[in-house]
């Protein structure tokens, strides 16, 4: 954690940026949840450890900690958007069941490789990506055969 909190002190000040107390303690934070989180479900993470954190400390973090690559946001449902911790993990995508709101994630080499010969063919350089697919996890399809049936 040292080392991680070492990498946002810089990150931080190449900005002009100070790593605040508050802010040190939302990221310690969201580096210890495990899986996905929305910014008012560490707000309550938070209080319920009582650390005092304002909700705009909360918010104004998380933007600027997605910056490092850190920690990674996604949109997953009518502005509905959820951090997850990056340190010490592999690049993965995601599968959003539409229905119920579960996440699952997954990688899939053959997708990388294609994605990087779409980008080689444009010569284009990337610098971050993001796969996102949006449907019915196997729960919700179960439970309504129908929305098994849309694609």
């Amino acid at each position: 954690m040292k080392e991680t909190l070492k990498a946002l002190d810089e990150f931080m000040r190449s900005r002009g940026l100070k790593l605040t107390g508050p802010r040190k303690r939302v990221v310690e934070k969201i580096l210890s949840v495990k899986g996905h989180v929305t910014a008012d479900e560490l707000i309550e993470l938070l209080r319920k450890d009582r650390t005092p954190v304002s909700k705009a400390t909360v918010y104004r973090t998380l933007a600027l900690v997605s910056q490092s690559g850190l920690i990674d946001g996604h949109d997953f449902d009518s502005g509905r958007r959820v951090y997850e911790p990056m340190v010490g993990r592999a690049h993965h995508d995601h599968l959003y069941c539409i229905h119920c709101g579960k996440v699952i994630e997954f990688s899939e080499e053959a997708i990388e490789r294609l994605q990087d010969m779409v980008v080689a063919r444009h010569r284009f350089t990337p610098v971050y990506h993001s796969h996102k697919i949006f449907g019915y996890c196997s729960g919700c399809a179960e439970r309504n055969p129908a929305r098994a049936s849309r694609g």
